[in-house]
């Protein structure tokens, strides 16, 4: 059979497009912030991952304009041969300091972030015990790994002893969860995840992607947010959400962050992070340190969009993050959803099987600390009108 006979049956895109609701690859004509345009059309952003407002930061562009006029627009290699510039070392010196950790390395995107620590720590030898609702880059790295892997029902402490107890003590075992999960904006357990882990000789990682910057007293997201950063043993995160940049990051003991340096296939045969975004990560960090109210900022943000839905009696999740879902159920109505929310001039991400449940669609709403009460108000007066047609 021809191996493109699936591209030449796909149709689904087209089917969506000729209803007219087809709801992606919008093109921006603008930065990313609060406010972009959609077709030559003032739209409120309520769904960028741009948690702290930084985008659009003078002292971002500044730090990237000097970057490249210092070491160029690229690096042209792997850290491990041509690619290591001082900013590198400079930048993870800054993001171990900040987690409260011992060492950390970079790696060119979140996703690859996951990939490469996974496939690093873990082999046909050991066990990994996910979350259902992790990641894609975490599924993926599971599968690459080699790994007896075992998904736990979403947050289900009980489920994850259960799986735990019918895997021998001495066996290598790696729990891994996201922090904040990015569809439905909940918090893992991390607490009963610790205590978990302990009794059944198991280690943590957190995929903190979505949890950096945007909780935890200072912004260093779900272990801090605990009280249980010495706990987690290794905590992953991106820069392409709070820190406003492309990139992905590891902290972790000293020896694991060595460790991966020297065996990761996706860290050592692939290009580094680029000086600019190096710039903009160590940047944003340095902000985020200096005003932590950002954190608070975008919460009360977050907390108002919520009371403001449900005083619309509009149907959200159980979130308590700047990631609100508004419930829409079927996968043509999250897609018309979008498009007349769009024309109303609020732009949205629709969310529909298989990336949730089939009857879990959604419109995954997200905030920035930098939105302004007269857009919150905008977008509910939007909501109303598209979801009771007045």
């Amino acid at each position: 059979m021809d191996i493109f006979k699936k591209c030449m049956e796909f149709t689904a895109a087209d089917e969506a497009k000729e209803k007219g609701i087809y709801p992606y690859f919008h093109a921006l004509e603008s930065k990313q912030d609060t406010e972009v345009i959609i077709n030559g059309k003032r739209t409120i952003m309520t769904g960028s991952n741009n948690y702290l407002g930084l985008t659009s930061h003078p002292r971002l562009i500044e730090a990237a304009k000097k970057a490249i006029e210092q070491y160029g627009t690229g690096c042209t290699g792997s850290r491990f041969l041509n690619g290591t510039l001082d900013l590198h070392i400079k930048l993870e010196k800054n993001i171990a300091e900040f987690l409260n950790k011992e060492a950390a390395v970079t790696f060119g995107t979140g996703f690859q972030a996951n990939l490469g620590i996974i496939t690093a720590l873990t082999d046909r030898h050991d066990y990994i015990l996910s979350d259902s609702e992790n990641h894609a880059s975490i599924v993926d790295a599971c599968r690459l790994s080699f790994a007896k892997t075992i998904k736990y029902k979403h947050s289900d402490m009980a489920d994850l002893e259960r799986i735990l107890k019918n895997i021998p003590l001495d066996a290598g075992k790696l729990i891994v969860t996201d922090g904040v999960f990015s569809m439905g904006g909940d918090i893992c357990k991390l607490p009963d995840i610790i205590d978990l882990a302990r009794k059944y000789n198991a280690r943590v990682m957190v995929d903190d992607a979505h949890g950096l910057g945007m909780i935890g007293a200072k912004g260093r997201g779900t272990a801090e947010y605990f009280g249980l950063e010495a706990e987690v043993d290794i905590i992953m995160g991106t820069f392409s959400k709070s820190l406003a940049c492309l990139g992905g990051h590891m902290a972790a003991d000293k020896k694991v962050v060595e460790y991966v340096k020297h065996k990761s296939r996706p860290f050592i045969f692939s290009a580094s992070v680029t000086p600019a975004s190096a710039a903009v990560a160590y940047e944003a960090l340095e902000i985020l340190k200096e005003e932590p109210e950002r954190v608070q900022k975008l919460k009360d943000i977050a907390d108002y969009m919520r009371a403001g839905f449900r005083e619309l009696n509009i149907p959200i999740g159980n979130s308590t993050t700047a990631i609100i879902p508004v419930m829409t159920y079927e996968d043509e109505r999250t897609f018309v959803m979008t498009k007349v929310l769009l024309e109303e001039g609020v732009y949205v991400n629709p969310v529909v099987s298989p990336a949730v449940p089939q009857g879990q669609c959604l419109l995954r709403t997200s905030y920035s600390a930098t939105h302004t009460k007269e857009q919150l108000d905008f977008v509910l007066s939007v909501y109303k009108k598209v979801w009771y047609g007045k």
